[in-house]
C-alpha cells in the first residue's frame, strides 16, 4: 500500500481549506472595515460572496454598497 498518493490528497486537500479560511478571512475584514460589525444580514451574505473568485470579488466588496451587496447576494 502506497502512502504517498493519500498524504498528497490529504495535503491538497489542507492547502484549499487554507486558501478558502483565507478567502473567508479577506471578505469578513472588508466587510468590517467598510461597515462596521458584521450583522446578520452581511453573515447571510458571506457564503454567497465566497462562490465568486477572489477577482469577482474583491472589487464588488470595494465598489458596492452595504444595500446593493445585501440585494445581490440575498
Amino acid at each position: 500500500m502506497r502512502l504517498a498518493p493519500l498524504y498528497q490528497q490529504d495535503r491538497e486537500q489542507a492547502k484549499q481549506q487554507g486558501i478558502q479560511q483565507g478567502e473567508r478571512l479577506v471578505v469578513e475584514n472588508l466587510l468590517k472595515v467598510r461597515f462596521g460589525e458584521i450583522d446578520n444580514e452581511l453573515q447571510a451574505i458571506l457564503e454567497p460572496l465566497l462562490t465568486l473568485p477572489p477577482e469577482e470579488f474583491t472589487p464588488l466588496l470595494l465598489q458596492l454598497s452595504r444595500e446593493e451587496l445585501i440585494d445581490r447576494f440575498s
